[in-house]
């Protein structure tokens, strides 16, 4: 299993949820974080919890649709640690509204430069130095971005638009020595789902799900550590995201009522 110690790795969207969890889970192995988001303040603090465990670290404010302020991540993190090892593409933002309830039609393009390009630039200005270093890259996507989602039409786009890259690069990269993960959780308790946006644009300011029945930040990051450290192709959480994987193929049908249950239930 690898490990992490002395290793450059860079996370965006580190400041909470999911991203905040796995820079906690991987701060004991010593390696130096580099924790990029927009809110400073929570970056900081983020920051020095993974310091308290034993992390060198570097916050780096980073817009992830920019390609600028992606550029100047990069740059940041090979200027100060002087290798890039992992590039964890992890920021994110969700929707949840009917296309018929849309009032808002930029929201798609929001989504989709936030979870698409969000994931595509920072990869394109890492790759040389993860390539030197024969590193790996992650994605955290989902499992709306293996099949439809009801209530989810911009955000299960933008992580079919992620996966199909992030396996076209994998085969870009096959001699090149770097890895690359591809990650689909479930619903994960965090930060998204109350920050997604409503047919308005504007936040949900509460979950849709029930938070309580569905999986911890925490474990999802043991999980995401796991699968790195065992460079594997892709991690889809949960048997139930595993079998709606093959039962897809023999019985689509099956899976949309499964997906439409699943949103109505909340889990």
């Amino acid at each position: 299993m690898a490990s992490y110690a002395g290793k450059t790795v860079v996370v965006t969207g580190a400041s909470q949820g999911i991203g905040r969890a796995l820079c906690l889970e991987l701060a004991p192995q010593r390696p130096r974080l580099v924790l990029a988001a927009r809110d400073r303040a929570a970056l900081d603090d983020a920051a020095s919890a993974c310091r308290e465990r034993g992390a060198e670290t570097l916050v780096v404010e980073t817009d992830v649709t920019e390609t600028g302020a992606c550029r100047r991540l990069i740059e940041r993190a090979v200027d100060t640690f002087g290798v890039l090892d992992v590039l964890v593409n992890n920021a994110g933002v969700g929707m949840v509204a009917r296309l018929a309830e849309v009032k808002d039609l930029s929201i798609y393009e929001r989504l989709m430069r936030v979870n698409y390009l969000g994931s595509v630039y920072p990869t394109y200005f890492a790759l040389p130095h993860l390539q030197r270093a024969r590193g790996q890259i992650v994605a955290i996507s989902s499992l709306a971005g293996l099949t439809g989602v009801p209530l989810r039409t911009g955000y299960a786009a933008t992580k079919h638009a992620q996966i199909g890259f992030f396996d076209s690069l994998r085969v870009e990269l096959r001699s090149s020595g770097v890895s690359v993960t591809v990650v689909a959780p479930y619903f994960v308790r965090s930060e998204i789902r109350r920050r997604a946006v409503a047919g308005d644009g504007r936040p949900l300011a509460r979950s849709p799900v029930r938070e309580d029945d569905v999986m911890s930040a925490e474990e999802c990051a043991r999980q995401i550590v796991k699968a790195m450290q065992q460079r594997r192709r892709m991690l889809v959480m949960t048997l139930k995201g595993r079998v709606g994987r093959w039962v897809k193929l023999a019985a689509p049908a099956l899976v949309d009522r499964m997906a439409e249950r699943a949103v109505e239930a909340g889990k």
